[in-house]
Formats: structure tokens, C-alpha cells, sequence
């Protein structure tokens, strides 16, 4: 038995599971939120029991210190030694990566060139990493790629239809993204496919949120762009949009356009149309109360949702099964519904309202069994995926 911790750092956030490996049981987890602010949360789970503190934390760096020194003063571990590898989630891997990569100045050198097509990422993660490194500098470490899954797509589903020489040389493409969770989904989605039939719509519905067609495992189509910011409409993102959108906004409103650039990932999707909130609990509960913008977030979110489904069933030449998981999707019965209503009909799709009314982050069947999809619920586990391959490329 070998601890391994992946780490999975944000924008202002950094989540952690130390696992012992190779049987996957989880010691402790954990998440240092609001970082960079002298109001962050630091949250540890260990042995059934959760300790909460608020406190300054001003980089990641000092989020890194922070895990570390309470691994220690919890008596979880008693040296740093027992940590025997770590991996770390990393957004961007470009066209460089197709799998997880050993942590090497190479792999750092090429993480810090994808920073500018995910600067809020690549460079907190980069700063995480170097942070373990310091502390732990004889522990090996891997990466795990974001994108690296989305890498099978045949050139005609990541090519954009621009100056050829822009994509050339610019490496302008459909990279996608939350291929982690998308790829432990499709694992664990075969289970409920049968005599071969694993032609997959995976919906990891979060704040953040993407849509993957997937078959016999493969990523085939993927919702995210080139960024985060395309595909479907999220928490507050656009989404997909076209794209004279932007250039009018900026002519109109007098903006720069990284000004509008920021609104359009900070400010839009379900925040920018209900001017309520980026999240889905309280979108629900103003359309509840009869609030018209609440209402027609809801119902476009929904739309868009339902939009990249029907795409994705002519892609793969029709579906077997549908996943929907992530925050959204693995706790939100009003939400699976509004999007699974605009499918019903063209597909044939049947929902169990009860087993839909009862699914909240557990892993469940919410078809009926005359559904001519299954659909079923899943929750997410990007960490497992990444100390799995921190155990297998490091210490098997």
C-alpha cells in the first residue's frame, strides 16, 4: 500500500485526496477555497471528521504549506516521506499531450507555453506543482491533462473554419476540456451498456460544463473550444455564440475587448441572462417564484443543452446511453428534466420521474426500461483518475 495525493487546483481554489493505492480508499480530502484573499476557507476530511478554518492564504503556494502542515498536525501522516507520488489535474495539454505525463522539466516547459490558452489555470497549477516540489523535491509526480482525452477527434471535429495558416500557427483548435471526468464517466458508463452498444453523451453539468460524445471509449466530439469559454451556456459563460456578438459589443458599449472578454466568461450564461446568480439552486428557486429572466435562463440552458445532445446523437449515428454528472447534473432533478424534455420526443427518451425526483449525487438509473436511451446519473471522480495514473506510470 503506497499514499499517493492528486491535486486538482483552480483558479482560486486547490482540492485534494490523498489515497492509498492500489486499493483507491481515500484518507483524506480536502479544498483551500477563495485563495489569494484573507477570507480563504481551508476544509479537511479525515477519519468521519471535517475541520473548517478561515485564514489568509495568499497564493497557492501557501495553499500547497497549508494542506501539508495539516496532514501532519492531524497525525494523517507522520513524514512527507509516506507520500510516494502526487498528480496533478492540469487544463491545458494542447496538442502536446494524449495521456498523462511524468513530471520533467520538459513537460513544465511545455505546461508554461499552453499558459496563455489557459492563463487562470496552467499557471495556479504550475505554481501548485512547484510548491510540492519544494516540499516533497524526491517525490515523483505526473500530470494529468484536461485535454488529453479529447485528442482521438478526427481533424474535422477540432478544426475551426479559419485562415488555415491562423490554425497552423497559432495551434488554433477544439481542445476541450474536463476530459478527466469525462473519461472516468465513459469507463464507468460501460456497465450499463450492452453487447457492445457503448455509443456515449456525456453531460458534465456544472458551473463549468461540457458535453463529450464518446464511442467504444474514444472522444469522438467535444462541446469546449479552445478555451473553456464555448460550448454549451454555463454558470457564467456564454457558451457557444457567433461570433460578430463580440465586435458589436465592443463597438457599442465602448468596451476593450478584453473588457468584454471577461464579461463574456465572469458575467454571462445563467448569471448574465436571470442578473440573479451563476448557480443553478438559485436560479430554481426565483423560477419557482415566477421570476421571467430566472425562467428563461433556465429554459436556455436547457436548449443548449439539448442542442449539443441531438448533434452528438447524428455524430455517433445514434446513443446508447446518456451520463449526466457533475454538480448540475448530479444533484439537480429540475434541471435534468427541463434539458431531457427537449429530447423526448425526437428520441424517445423516458424518464422515471420518481428515480429522477430521488437522485442527488449518487449513481442511478432515471430512464424507464421502455426508454429508447438509458440515461443514467453518475457522479464525477476526476481525483481517483489522476492517482490512479500517479500509481501506475510512478509506483506499479
Amino acid at each position: 500500500m503506497k499514499k499517493v495525493m492528486a491535486v486538482n487546483a483552480g483558479s482560486s481554489s486547490l482540492k485534494f485526496k490523498l489515497y492509498e493505492m492500489p486499493e483507491e480508499s481515500v484518507i483524506c480530502s480536502g479544498i483551500v477555497e477563495r485563495i489569494g484573499f484573507d477570507d480563504a476557507i481551508f476544509q479537511i476530511k479525515y477519519n468521519g471528521e471535517k475541520h473548517v478554518t478561515v485564514q489568509p492564504v495568499k497564493n497557492h503556494s501557501k495553499a500547497v504549506e497549508l494542506l501539508l502542515n495539516a496532514l501532519i498536525n492531524f497525525n494523517i501522516i507522520k513524514s512527507y516521506d509516506e507520500i510516494k507520488a502526487t498528480g496533478h489535474r492540469i487544463v491545458q495539454g494542447g496538442s502536446y499531450f494524449s495521456k498523462s505525463a511524468i513530471i520533467n522539466e520538459d513537460t513544465l516547459t511545455k505546461v508554461r507555453d499552453l499558459i496563455p490558452l489557459s492563463p487562470l489555470h496552467n499557471q495556479a497549477e504550475l505554481v501548485g506543482i512547484e510548491a510540492f516540489m519544494n516540499v516533497l523535491p524526491n517525490t515523483p509526480g505526473i500530470c494529468a491533462f484536461d485535454t488529453a482525452f479529447h485528442q482521438t477527434m478526427a481533424e474535422e471535429d477540432y478544426t475551426y473554419a479559419i485562415p488555415y495558416e491562423y490554425s497552423e500557427q497559432f495551434k488554433i483548435r477544439r481542445y476541450g476540456a474536463h476530459g478527466t471526468s469525462h473519461k472516468y464517466l465513459s469507463e464507468k458508463g460501460e456497465a450499463y451498456c450492452e453487447n457492445g452498444k457503448d455509443r456515449m453523451i456525456i453531460c458534465h453539468l456544472g458551473s463549468g460544463a461540457s458535453i463529450t460524445a464518446t464511442n467504444h471509449g474514444k472522444c469522438v466530439a467535444t462541446s469546449m473550444g479552445l478555451t473553456p469559454l464555448g460550448g454549451i451556456m454555463m454558470g457564467t459563460r456564454t457558451g457557444d455564440l457567433d461570433p460578430s456578438v463580440f465586435n458589436y459589443c465592443v463597438s457599442q458599449t465602448g468596451k476593450t475587448s478584453e473588457q468584454i472578454y471577461q464579461e463574456f466568461n465572469k458575467k454571462s450564461g445563467l448569471l448574465g441572462v436571470s442578473g440573479i446568480s451563476s448557480d443553478a439552486r438559485d436560479i430554481m428557486e426565483a423560477c419557482n417564484k415566477g421570476d421571467k429572466r430566472a425562467i428563461l435562463a433556465s429554459k436556455l440552458w436547457a436548449r443548449r443543452v439539448a442542442d449539443f445532445i441531438g448533434q452528438y446523437y447524428v455524430r455517433l449515428g445514434g446513443c446508447d446511453l446518456i451520463i449526466f454528472s457533475a454538480g448540475i447534473g448530479e444533484n439537480s432533478a429540475e434541471f435534468r428534466k427541463l434539458a431531457l424534455d427537449n429530447i423526448k420526443e425526437a428520441f424517445n427518451v423516458k424518464i422515471d420521474e420518481v428515480k429522477n425526483n430521488e437522485t442527488h449525487g449518487i449513481e442511478n438509473v432515471i430512464s424507464t426500461p421502455d426508454s429508447a436511451i438509458k440515461v443514467v446519473v453518475i457522479p464525477t471522480d476526476e481525483e481517483v483518475m489522476i492517482a490512479r495514473d500517479a500509481y501506475n506510470m510512478l509506483l506499479k
